[in-house]
């Protein structure tokens, strides 16, 4: 305990001027040590981008209330195997899947830190291709009005589940986990993104789902989706009825094996339950 809690008395000073709780305190300790290593050992002399992704994997996976499961998010975003995680670590891969599974207790500060730097590192041998996708967000500098709502989830959410939760209809189904969700102002994108822009949709995971209000037949969205390189994993068509859907919407859906969504659940609510403790 001892080495986390000296890591900064200027941390501590704010921790306690703020009133938190022990318990957070020990957990906001957990994160900074973990950045302070990833900095300063492994992660040393490589590139800011790679250190601000690392610094986001540690913090979600020491803050997550499911640990495992956000472990087992992100080595399915880097398209890792348990395996080929293990081998590169160096460790048996029923170590990954017991964490991943919940059999073991969450992982200490220096395995995070070794599987944090592996996908990185495994990410570089393939050109850095998820690095690359997250780009644009670690650097900022992108238009939020378009963004009504976007949430990251601590555990992937079954499609079927999400709908249901969205109070929605399933127009296409394909069997598909989402890991977190983007609620966009439709009429704000068509005027204020370029085609850079809309990448940044996706915030930390093209695994999630992208959702467009106020469309009246749904084909511009269907359209944008298509044209794109980066797909989403489910995307909502909010304030329009089934029977109103666009066939080449549908089409497309079909095309692109993405599931489609329609949803009138009011806005407000529809966040509500989206941040609920159900997701």
């Amino acid at each position: 305990m001892g080495p986390i809690l000296s890591t900064s008395h200027l941390f501590l000073e704010n921790v306690e001027s703020e009133n938190l709780s022990y318990s957070f305190y020990v957990e906001l300790c957990f994160v900074k040590f973990i950045k302070d290593e990833l900095s300063l050992s492994t992660m040393h002399g490589l590139d800011d981008l790679k250190v601000r992704l690392c610094e986001k994997i540690a913090g979600e996976i020491a803050l997550s209330d499911n640990p495992g499961e956000t472990i087992r998010k992100w080595r399915e975003t880097f398209g890792v195997s348990q395996s080929e995680l293990s081998a590169f670590i160096r460790i048996s891969p029923s170590v990954i899947s017991d964490y991943e599974s919940g059999r073991r207790r969450s992982p200490g500060i220096h395995l995070v830190k070794k599987l944090v730097s592996a996908l990185v590192e495994l990410d570089s041998k393939k050109g850095y291709t998820v690095l690359k996708s997250y780009q644009d967000m670690l650097e900022g500098g992108f238009n939020l009005n378009v963004i009504i709502d976007m949430r990251e989830y601590d555990k992937p959410l079954h499609v079927s589940e999400f709908a249901e939760l969205i109070e929605g209809n399933l127009i296409t189904y394909y069997n598909r986990m989402l890991n977190g969700h983007t609620i966009i102002d439709s009429l704000r994108a068509i005027l204020e993104l370029n085609s850079f822009d809309f990448y940044k949709l996706y915030g930390w995971n093209s695994e999630r789902a992208l959702m467009f209000t106020q469309v009246s037949t749904g084909r511009s969205p269907m359209v944008a989706v298509r044209v794109a390189s980066l797909k989403p994993a489910a995307v909502v068509l909010h304030g329009i009825k089934k029977e109103d859907i666009d066939r080449i919407a549908v089409k497309i859906s079909e095309i692109e094996r993405i599931p489609l969504i329609c949803s009138n659940l009011p806005i407000k609510q529809l966040i509500e339950k989206l941040r609920s403790d159900a997701v």
